[in-house]
């Protein structure tokens, strides 16, 4: 009888393991399952990279990760950066701008305006080698702006008194617990101007602009598609089968492999649309016409 459980001690030990962590095997599979190569063609590495920038420009860590990734990776041979948002910061559009001109030393950059291209969304995508447009994207908002609220009135009526140490007449520049003084607007709008300049001086260098010109393209005018083309902030208007196709033609790959969407990113998608889709059956959307 010993004998026997020896000799089958293999097996015993193979199904309690299997028992004990039935769930987490399971877990394990399912893994597999979604992140595992489902063809040849997943394994092939794309020659041809889609970057999405959509939103208001806050943090852009993973943007410019993925824009030095594909200028450095030797396989992908042009950039396609897909746009849909109205701006943000001035600092992160800075730097998402500088990234498409490195790319560009060494590969071929196109930006496809699928939607909004204003401000800061314009200033980072400036350097790419063409600009495409969706015919019903809107273009341009070239400007900044810094605000705040005086909420001192209120803070009256409920009673609450700010208090502050400082050193330097300017520290409380933009305060909101009382109206700005005429010394500080001027402050402030020496930093405004300070940055208008900058942005307007990077565009006309971009685009081959005549900056005496600017308040024709610039000035915060806000453009359709076509308006922007005829200023010059634009170079043609298409879809993102347009955008695709000439991208493939500046970069000259002859079989185009495009990069896919990361599996978990997808699979979080799905899941993320699917409760959407649940949340709206009982509190319906309210549409802005």
């Amino acid at each position: 009888m010993q004998f026997i459980k020896k000799l089958f001690s293999p097996i015993f030990a193979i199904m309690k393991f299997i028992q004990e962590h039935f769930k987490a095997m399971i877990f394990v599979l399912i893994l597999f399952l979604i992140f595992a190569p489902q063809s040849k063609e997943d394994l092939k590495p794309n020659n041809l990279e889609q970057i999405n920038l959509v939103g208001p420009i806050m943090e852009v860590s993973e943007v410019l990760k993925q824009i030095d990734d594909a200028a450095a990776n030797h396989f992908v041979k042009g950039i396609l950066l897909n746009v849909d948002s109205p701006g943000g910061a001035v600092a992160p559009s800075i730097e998402i701008a500088y990234a498409i001109k490195r790319a560009r030393e060494s590969k071929p950059v196109v930006v496809y305006a699928s939607g909004t291209i204003a401000s800061g969304s314009y200033y980072a995508s400036i350097w790419a080698n063409e600009i495409i447009v969706n015919p019903g994207s809107m273009v341009g908002s070239i400007g900044v702006i810094m605000q705040g609220a005086d909420v001192s009135e209120l803070m009256s009526k409920i009673g609450i008194k700010s208090q502050s140490v400082q050193a330097g007449k300017y520290k409380k520049v933009g305060a909101s617990d009382r109206e700005w003084t005429p010394e500080e607007v001027n402050e402030l709008n020496k930093v405004i101007q300070g940055t208008y300049e900058l942005f307007t001086q990077d565009v006309a260098e971009a685009r081959g602009l005549d900056i005496n010109k600017r308040d024709l393209y610039a000035n915060a005018h806000i453009f359709t598609a076509s308006q922007a083309k005829e200023v010059g902030l634009v170079d043609t208007l298409g879809v993102s089968f347009d955008a695709k196709n000439r991208l493939i033609e500046l970069s000259g790959v002859t079989t185009p492999e495009w990069n896919k969407e990361n599996k978990f990113d997808k699979f979080m998608k799905k899941i993320s649309a699917q409760t959407a889709v649940s949340l709206h059956t009982y509190f319906p959307a309210l549409i802005l016409r």
